[in-house]
């Protein structure tokens, strides 16, 4: 492993993905808690690098004020405004796509290594995964500067993996309330919805600091990312690996997303 990719870019000594039984035992957290924390995944070296290139790619980034409901799909016109699926929510941030990340950078590096993405397939229960086949879903860099935040939504995939680059001076807390909705069953969950929307349930928070691997749950899971503030950007890696080859983004949601389709 010392001289493979991920031995190079990751602490496999802490964290020896090659080992079935680590998968195993952090599948085990992951569906109990339907959010992991592995930290110190990444070396210090490989975050120094990969921040420092974030920030140089910073200025590719679109960035986008959307109000959105927590569905993050189209409102429903039979339903009236304040009805949980029609309440509207802030997200503003920035995201750099996939096609300005650099050939030989780290962070293309971690994403492409096969036995990364065994250990990601392994932990979450799918294999083989996939990137998207568009050129600009698979490794995204979102970027918040001050003021910026991630609204209350669900996520749209069964799962999420990032690695935090760098956390703002204040803020930018991620926070969730778990099984708030039962997608397979068909259960949106609208009155506890109601309830979030409105303050009147208390959040957990997920700590994790630059060097972490993350993943989360976020299809039944209201969640969202506290408005950063100060002059620290709050930059984090988002790896997209799905269940089907074919998987891929309307053009609807890249034109949101990135402000373009190619």
């Amino acid at each position: 492993m010392a001289n493979t990719t991920a031995g190079r870019l990751i602490d496999t000594a802490q964290h020896p993905i090659d080992s079935i039984e680590f998968a195993s035992e952090c599948r085990h957290r992951l569906d109990a808690d339907g959010a992991l924390v592995l930290p110190g995944f990444f070396t210090a070296d490989t975050i120094r690098q990969a921040a420092a290139e974030s920030a140089q790619l910073e200025a590719t980034a679109f960035f986008n004020d959307a109000t959105h409901n927590v569905y993050l799909s189209a409102a429903d016109p039979t339903l009236p405004d304040d009805h949980p699926f029609n309440r509207r929510v802030i997200s503003n941030k920035g995201l750099i796509a996939d096609d300005h990340v650099p050939a030989d950078s780290p962070i293309r590096a971690i994403y492409n290594d096969d036995s990364f993405r065994t250990f990601i397939g392994r932990v979450v229960g799918v294999e083989p995964l996939y990137p998207y086949p568009d050129e600009l879903s698979s490794i995204v860099i979102s970027v918040a500067g001050d003021g910026m935040e991630l609204g209350w939504h669900f996520d749209t995939s069964a799962f999420s993996i990032t690695m935090l680059l760098q956390t703002p001076d204040e803020g930018g807390v991620f926070e969730f309330i778990p099984e708030v909705r039962d997608f397979d069953a068909g259960d949106m969950g609208f009155e506890r919805v109601d309830r979030i929307l409105d303050g009147h349930e208390t959040a957990q928070t997920l700590e994790f600091a630059p060097g972490d691997l993350v993943m989360f749950r976020g299809r039944n899971a209201l969640h969202r990312v506290t408005p950063a503030h100060g002059p620290t950007t709050r930059s984090l890696v988002i790896y997209a690996l799905n269940e089907r080859p074919d998987a891929s983004m309307s053009n609807e949601a890249l034109m949101t997303f990135f402000g373009r389709m190619s």
